[in-house]
């Protein structure tokens, strides 16, 4: 999808819509409609808008790891022996195409890349370790932090004052 700018500051019809879409994205664009008091028709024309300029990334259903066999999560820092370019996006992009991978962040200062993983158990874990770092060279130091507890996780972002 082309990434469009949106022309001009987003107003508060758009900020209301975002509001909605972000706790719940699987609202019709009737129930939507209703909900911010305007015609579906001027409804669906602002979503695609807001879809054509990349505000609204994509609409996806978040799924419980723990139903689904995936009940260990980790948040592991790497550190790279070597920073060129070229070594730091090769190394994101195996990252970034790895199943157990949810999130892969370069950073800086500190490690070059923080990476949020989801897994089976330990067994899986470690299977991913062995394909994603322990046969890459570059990797000099990895650390790993087990998630124990989740006691916050949103997608949802702080939108600004309306106009």
């Amino acid at each position: 999808m082309s990434e469009q700018p949106v022309s001009g500051p987003l107003d508060a019809l758009d900020l209301r819509i975002l509001d909605l879409l972000q706790h719940d994205a699987s609202l019709s664009n009737q129930a939507l409609a209703e909900r911010v008091h305007v015609s579906p028709a001027t409804c669906l024309r602002r979503v695609k808008r807001l879809q054509e300029a990349g505000v609204i990334e994509r609409q996806v259903a978040i799924l419980s790891p723990q139903h689904l066999g995936h009940g260990l999560g980790a948040i592991l820092e790497v550190t790279l022996d070597q920073q060129a370019a070229e070594r730091l996006a090769a190394f994101q992009t195996r990252a970034a195409a790895d199943a157990a991978v949810q999130q892969c962040y370069r950073v800086s200062p500190g490690p070059d890349f923080v990476l949020i993983v989801q897994v089976a158990d330990m067994a899986a874990y470690n299977a991913m370790v062995e394909r994603l770092l322990s046969q890459d060279a570059n990797v000099r130091n990895v650390r790993s932090f087990f998630i124990t507890q989740r006691a916050r996780f949103t997608t949802q972002l702080p939108l600004p004052a309306a106009p």
